[in-house]
C-alpha cells in the first residue's frame, strides 16, 4: 500500500530544486542532526538579513507590530511560562519581517524598539496597538524615516482624554 508516496515524490521534486538528493529525501533524524549543529544566533542573523532582502523598501508599506502569547507554549512539567512573541507583519510582502520573544506581555514595550531596529521602516506606516503607544517607540519610527499609527486607550489617560476632547470638538 502506498502511504503518501505521491506526497513524498512531490516533496522530493520540490527539494531537488535546492539540493542534490541522489539517495532521496533525508530522514527525519538526519534533518534533526543537521539542525542541532546550527548556531541559533547565526541562523537568526542570516534569517533576518534574508527577510530584510525580501521586504525591499517600498513606499506605502504597512507594517503591523503586535504581540501574541503562543498557544499551548506553557510547560506545566517545568512550570515554564508561555512564550510571548512580538512580531512585525508586512502586509505588502505578506510575511513576518521579524519577531522577538519577550519575558512577559508587559515587556512588549521593551521589545518593540529592539524589533524596530531590526527592520527597515523607511516610508512605511507602522501600526501598533495601545501597548506600544509610547513616545520612545514613536520617536524610533520617525528617526528611521517611517510613519506611525498608534492606538490610544485608557492606558494613557491624559493622552486618551486629549484625543477624545479633540474629536468631540
Amino acid at each position: 500500500m502506498d502511504r503518501g508516496g505521491g506526497v513524498r515524490w512531490a516533496k522530493l521534486e520540490w527539494l531537488s530544486q535546492f539540493l542534490a538528493l541522489p539517495n532521496g529525501i533525508p530522514s527525519h533524524d538526519t534533518f534533526g542532526r543537521v539542525f542541532s549543529k546550527l548556531d541559533p544566533e547565526a541562523l537568526e542573523r542570516c534569517f533576518s538579513k534574508w527577510m530584510a532582502a525580501l521586504a525591499e523598501a517600498s513606499a506605502d508599506r504597512l507594517v503591523a507590530i503586535d504581540g501574541k502569547t503562543l498557544r499551548r507554549s506553557f510547560d506545566q512539567a517545568t512550570n515554564r511560562a508561555a512564550i510571548h512573541m512580538v512580531s512585525a507583519w508586512c502586509e505588502t510582502n505578506r510575511l513576518v519581517l521579524g519577531q522577538l520573544a519577550t519575558e512577559e506581555k508587559s515587556n512588549e514595550i521593551k521589545a518593540i524598539p529592539q524589533l524596530l531596529k531590526m527592520l527597515d521602516v523607511r516610508d512605511a506606516v507602522v501600526t501598533i496597538d495601545a501597548m506600544g503607544c509610547q513616545k520612545a517607540i514613536a520617536q524610533e519610527i520617525v528617526q528611521q524615516g517611517g510613519h506611525y499609527l498608534l492606538q490610544v486607550k485608557d492606558n494613557q489617560p491624559g493622552l486618551h482624554d486629549l484625543v477624545k476632547e479633540t474629536f468631540d470638538e
